[in-house]
């Protein structure tokens, strides 16, 4: 049997993780073709020489890089006709319509991981019957949000955060544009409900929160939903829940095997 070719853009904390996860658990439908990373100290082995070189040695690409670079990373595989998976789905909120478009042009397929946050089969489903409204709320420890532009420019000082403080309550556009490496669930979210637009996200510095915490409400036709995700962080990355990298691996095992469980 033919393995898949598999290549990660991005060699931070989830794409380091992802490699040793092909290599470990499908060795034996799939090979780790090649790493990619700006930062060239990051890159393990195989190393590729570009992004282009990575692209035209992979079937499937893995973006585990930013949102800043996530789009013009989806577009270039696509127009290969790759196959891709998108980890920085912050980059993409309000652009799935085009990648669509390019993937249906030139034969490649996009997936998106539900990541640290359960609720997203729920919401596929009673989006078919109409969804009234999307809430997000998330907390996290103040220190989570250390370097994030917007905070700088409020003038937040994270270390004076002693009570929960709303950091930002807005459209899921705009949460992904000011937290775009803390917030990636909203653009799942949006993606897979009513739009970046109406989706409402709330974000709290919580002094207490020991985990990274994802409250998602949803009010459809169908049924009204609420869950509650208490994520361990990942042990590279505290920016990052360790639910983010198994949703990725969860996914790939859908693009792997052959039988499919899921929304």
């Amino acid at each position: 049997m033919k393995k898949l070719k598999i290549g990660i853009i991005g060699c931070g904390a989830i794409g380091r993780s992802l490699a040793r996860a092909i290599r470990r658990d499908f060795k034996s439908n799939a090979v780790l073709a090649a790493l990619y990373d700006v930062d060239r100290s990051k890159i393990g082995v195989p190393a590729a020489k570009s992004r282009q070189d990575l692209i035209k040695k992979s079937d499937l690409v893995i973006e585990a890089s930013s949102s800043e670079f996530s789009f013009e990373v989806a577009k270039e595989v696509l127009g290969k006709g790759k196959d891709i998976i998108i980890m920085s789905v912050g980059g993409i909120t309000g652009k799935l319509k085009e990648l669509a478009r390019i993937a249906q042009e030139y034969g490649g397929r996009v997936y998106i991981p539900s990541g640290a946050i359960s609720g997203v089969d729920a919401l596929k489903a009673a989006r078919i019957a109409g969804v009234k409204k999307v809430t997000l709320t998330t907390r996290k420890h103040p220190f989570s949000f250390k370097g994030v532009e917007y905070i700088n420019k409020k003038g937040i000082k994270l270390e004076k955060i002693k009570k929960d403080k709303v950091l930002f309550f807005g459209p899921a556009y705009l949460a992904v544009r000011y937290f775009p490496q803390n917030i990636n669930v909203a653009g799942v979210l949006s993606l897979a409900g009513i739009g970046e637009k109406k989706t409402m996200v709330k974000i709290i510095a919580s002094p207490g929160a020991k985990k990274n915490i994802h409250e998602l409400e949803i009010d459809s036709a169908a049924a009204k939903i609420k869950t509650r995700t208490e994520n361990i962080l990942h042990p590279d990355n505290p920016k990052t829940s360790y639910l983010a990298v198994l949703s990725a691996i969860a996914t790939l095992r859908q693009v792997l095997e052959p039988v499919k469980i899921g929304t």
